[in-house]
């Protein structure tokens, strides 16, 4: 299964514990079929089928492609100097 780097866990709760945010609120990988890659918006809750991994506050949501794709992988968080979040991933 994913699992989160405690910057991308860090990272992804700020994002979703603003005031306001809906409950249950997360991010969602998805596949970008027929394009090549994922795309990660957020979503109030998981789509059928989803995966939902919860980790130290932070709530993902894989659609099926994007879970099998990323099963053995590490994803990453950074902000860069411009204030904007990057996401990575990596072999585990």
């Amino acid at each position: 299964m994913l699992t989160l780097t405690d910057n991308a866990t860090t990272i992804i709760s700020n994002l979703l514990h603003q005031p306001g945010a809906p409950e249950g609120v997360g991010v969602r990988i998805t596949d970008e079929t027929p394009e090549p890659g994922l795309a990660l918006v957020t979503a109030t809750e998981p789509a059928p089928g989803d995966q939902v991994l919860n980790e130290g506050g932070a709530t993902v949501y894989l659609d099926e492609t994007a879970a099998s794709l990323l099963d053995d992988k590490v994803l990453d968080a950074a902000v860069n100097d411009d204030g904007r979040v990057e996401f990575s991933v990596a072999p585990q």
